[in-house]
């Protein structure tokens, strides 16, 4: 059935509400679980569901997510024939950038049309949950359907941050909503859309175009509602948009729970990904963890409790790290205490440091509709100066250095931004 079906992801957004974990690298990109990223998630997807031949349509930031995928060889994708392909944007006689998920697709029509496929898979980069698309697939050729949307039940008041859709009894989509203020239903779109592959071609030529609509959701699905045969594939499982601060670090967090919603270690359904070539985990003589993940490389000299350690983390004596996610290469220095914190890659913290500590909550100055919960932002490269106090809902920029901070405690809400920020010094820190 794989053989039959061609998957595009669609990575090239900036996921902009994940602020600076995702400024210099693509949202599909960021770490997750520790050792992951998250398209792993999708792209495990594909190859326990048999599917073997995956476009990746990468645009904004794509150095990190590229290097990551290479060949697709952790992932079986290193195919003589299908295989991994990445597919940036790039100059033509019309357009350039993707504008939209269903521009992206328009402007890979070839790379679809050329595999042969009778069904196209399309998915989203940047969700967390396991799905044998196969069931899906089964699904839409036993309808018989033009288009399958895979659904899920959201809470009601979340209804406005997803395309929604009305169904009958025989789950043939009579209505579809983006982003509506009051829905009609709670049955989420999951941005998983299986076409017929000839009328995706028919369809993206006659309303996409140079010129024309450029979303599934908002100018290309509700035209086919009434027109022709679209069924929604009910979801049971578990399934995460980490798309905000907040879901971002719940979604991680719950991965230490004792039965967590997502099962990292079933063995007929992994999830693969590029592993770091690092020595094992090592606990020092008072290191311990309590509900914690820590991956390869990483040496353990004091506590860590409820939170999610990427690879080679050091965490030093007397240095205590709860309720957070801590990227690859931090250095945590000794007698530092950390809480509710998400601090990006080669980050070093000094000694004796207090970080997420206070009962002000603050939001963030900057961005406060991003940074309302008490959880802290420390981004790639950044120095947090021994003995520094910092409170909640704070955020350090990348490449800060000790000389930039003017005070030894940043109260909730704050910012400390880098002298040499913008411009070609980006360049640098992807």
């Amino acid at each position: 059935m794989g053989k039959k079906t061609v998957a595009l992801i669609l990575a090239g957004g900036a996921g902009t509400r994940l602020d600076i974990l995702s400024k210099h690298r693509a949202k599909p990109a960021v770490p997750f679980g520790g050792k992951y990223r998250i398209i792993d998630f999708a792209l495990s997807n594909c190859v326990n569901s048999g599917i073997y031949t995956v476009g990746i349509l990468t645009q904004y930031l794509p150095r990190s997510l590229s290097e990551h995928i290479g060949i697709g060889r952790p992932w079986d994708l290193d195919r003589s024939f299908g295989g991994v392909t990445l597919l940036p944007p790039y100059q033509r006689s019309e357009g350039d950038w993707y504008n939209g998920t269903a521009n992206s697709v328009y402007q890979n029509l070839n790379y679809v049309m050329d595999h042969k496929s009778k069904n196209t898979l399309i998915l989203a980069g940047d969700h967390i949950y396991k799905m044998n698309y196969q069931k899906m697939i089964r699904n839409h050729e036993k309808t018989g359907a033009d288009l399958t949307v895979a659904v899920k039940e959201v809470p009601m008041e979340n209804t406005s941050q997803f395309g929604i859709l009305e169904v009958d009894s025989e789950n043939k989509i009579i209505e579809f909503q983006e982003k509506p203020k009051e829905a009609k239903s709670n049955l989420a779109s999951m941005g998983i859309y299986i076409f017929k592959t000839e009328l995706l071609k028919e369809l993206l030529l006659k309303y996409c175009g140079p010129n024309g609509g450029e979303d599934f959701g908002k100018h290309i699905i509700p035209k086919m509602i009434g027109e022709y045969k679209v069924f929604a594939y009910k979801f049971k499982g578990y399934w995460r948009d980490v798309g905000t601060i907040e879901e971002y670090w719940k979604a991680n967090i719950e991965l230490v729970s004792d039965y967590p919603p997502v099962d990292l270690y079933e063995e007929d359904f992994k999830i693969h990904t590029k592993s770091e070539e690092l020595p094992p985990v090592k606990f020092g003589k008072e290191g311990s963890a309590v509900r914690s993940l820590i991956s390869n490389g990483c040496r353990i000299n004091g506590k860590v409790e409820n939170s999610v350690i990427s690879p080679g983390v050091v965490v030093e004596k007397g240095a205590v790290v709860r309720n957070s996610i801590i990227f690859n290469g931090t250095i945590i220095n000794k007698d530092t205490i950390i809480d509710r914190s998400i601090i990006d890659k080669k980050v070093v913290i000094g000694k004796n440091c207090r970080i997420g500590i206070g009962t002000d909550y603050t939001p963030n100055k900057e961005i406060s509709e991003k940074l309302y919960s008490g959880i802290n932002l420390i981004g790639k490269f950044a120095c947090v100066p021994d003995s520094t106090y910092i409170e909640r809902n704070c955020r350090i920029m990348s490449r800060v250095e000790e000389s930039e901070y003017k005070s030894n405690r940043v109260r909730s809400g704050g910012n400390i931004h880098s002298e040499k920020e913008g411009g070609i010094f980006d360049m640098f820190l992807i």
